[in-house]
């Protein structure tokens, strides 16, 4: 019987802290552009957003998203959700992301 690895939130957090937007030099993460991770089995959700519903990489990053999740050992398939309700804004940033982009608290 083969032993599955355990697919863990906080693996999948830091397989997201490895996208970015393109436009922007700070992990999706501490941008506070995820909203939530659902771990069933073997696969993974992700409900995200962007910074702008009319963001044009929209497809690049969720596509980026996609391919990192599905990289975590013992997962088998993962899917992305972009969705714009909250809102974001840039109190959803981490401090770390403030500091790098020189955004005042």
């Amino acid at each position: 019987m083969e032993i599955k690895p355990t697919i863990t939130q906080e693996m999948v957090y830091d397989a997201l802290r490895q996208c970015y937007d393109p436009e922007i030099p700070v992990n999706i993460v501490d941008l506070g552009l995820v909203y939530g991770v659902t771990i069933v089995d073997d696969w993974v959700g992700v409900k995200m957003t962007l910074t702008t519903p009319g963001c044009g990489l929209a497809d690049q990053i969720a596509n980026d998203v996609r391919t990192k999740i599905k990289a975590i050992p013992g997962v088998i398939d993962g899917d992305v959700r972009l969705v714009w309700n909250p809102p974001w804004n840039q109190s959803m940033m981490s401090e770390d992301a403030r500091r790098k982009l020189l955004i005042k608290s």
